[in-house]
C-alpha cells in the first residue's frame, strides 16, 4: 500500500515548505502558490491548526487581509483522509501541529500530491519550532522569506515578543510580536532595546554571543 502511487503509474508528489519570522509573508505567499493551483484547475484543500483564530475560523488569512478557505483541524490522522480526492493540499501554521505531520505529508507526498507547508521556522526564543525543521529536512523545496525590521530596516529573521507571557505556544498578533534582524533580535534579549523606532543600533563590543 505504501508504494501504491508508483505500481499505478502515477508519479510522486513533492513537499515545499515555506518559513520565515512573523511577518514575513508566509502565509501571502502560501496563499499566492494556492491560487495559482486553483488557476490551473487543480483540486485544493488547506488545513489549519484550530488553535488559530486570529483572523478567521475557517480561512488562512494573511496580515494584508489576503484569504484562502481552510479547515481548522485538531487531530493531524485525519487530513490524509480528508485529502483523497485532492491534488494540493496547503497547511497553514505548521508549527503548531504535532510531530506526526511530517510522517502525514510524507504519505501524502507518496500518494502523489503537492504539499505546501508555511510556518514559523523559529519561536520567540530563537528555537527550532515544533515539526518545521523536520519538515524542512524532508521537502524538495524550501523557501526562507524575510520580514523587515522593526528597528533598523534589515532584514528580519526572527520574531520578537514584545508582550510578557513566556510560554512557547503565543498565537501571533499584531502587538505581541516585531520582526527584528539578527543583533537587533539580540540586543532586545540582552539590553532591552525598546518596540519600535528604526534607529539603527551601534552593536557594543562586550555584548556575549555576537563577537
Amino acid at each position: 500500500m505504501f508504494l501504491e502511487p508508483f505500481f499505478k503509474g502515477q508519479r510522486c508528489g513533492w513537499i515545499e515548505v515555506i518559513c520565515g519570522s512573523m511577518f514575513s509573508g508566509k502565509t501571502e505567499e502560501l496563499i499566492r502558490r494556492l491560487k495559482r493551483a486553483q488557476i490551473a484547475e487543480q483540486a485544493v484543500r488547506v488545513f489549519k491548526p484550530a488553535l488559530d483564530q486570529r483572523y478567521h475560523a475557517e480561512q488562512v488569512v494573511s496580515h494584508d487581509e489576503r484569504a484562502f478557505q481552510a479547515e481548522p483541524i485538531s487531530d493531524t490522522s485525519y487530513i490524509r483522509t480528508k485529502s483523497e480526492d485532492t491534488e494540493v493540499v496547503g497547511l497553514d501554521e505548521a508549527q503548531f501541529f504535532e510531530k506526526d505531520i511530517v510522517k502525514i505529508c510524507q504519505q501524502l507526498a507518496l500518494d502523489g500530491k503537492r504539499v505546501i507547508v508555511a510556518g514559523l521556522d523559529m519561536d520567540y526564543k530563537g528555537r527550532p519550532f515544533g515539526p518545521m525543521p523536520d519538515l524542512m529536512a524532508v521537502a524538495e523545496y524550501v523557501t526562507k522569506v524575510h520580514a523587515i525590521c522593526s528597528h533598523c530596516g534589515s532584514l528580519a529573521t526572527h520574531s520578537y515578543r514584545i508582550v510578557a507571557d513566556r510560554d512557547q505556544v503565543l498565537v501571533g498578533e499584531k502587538n505581541a510580536y516585531e520582526a527584528r534582524c539578527r543583533v537587533c533580535y539580540e540586543m532586545g534579549n540582552i539590553l532591552k532595546l525598546p518596540k519600535s523606532g528604526r534607529d539603527k543600533p551601534s552593536l557594543p563590543p562586550e555584548i556575549p554571543g555576537l563577537m
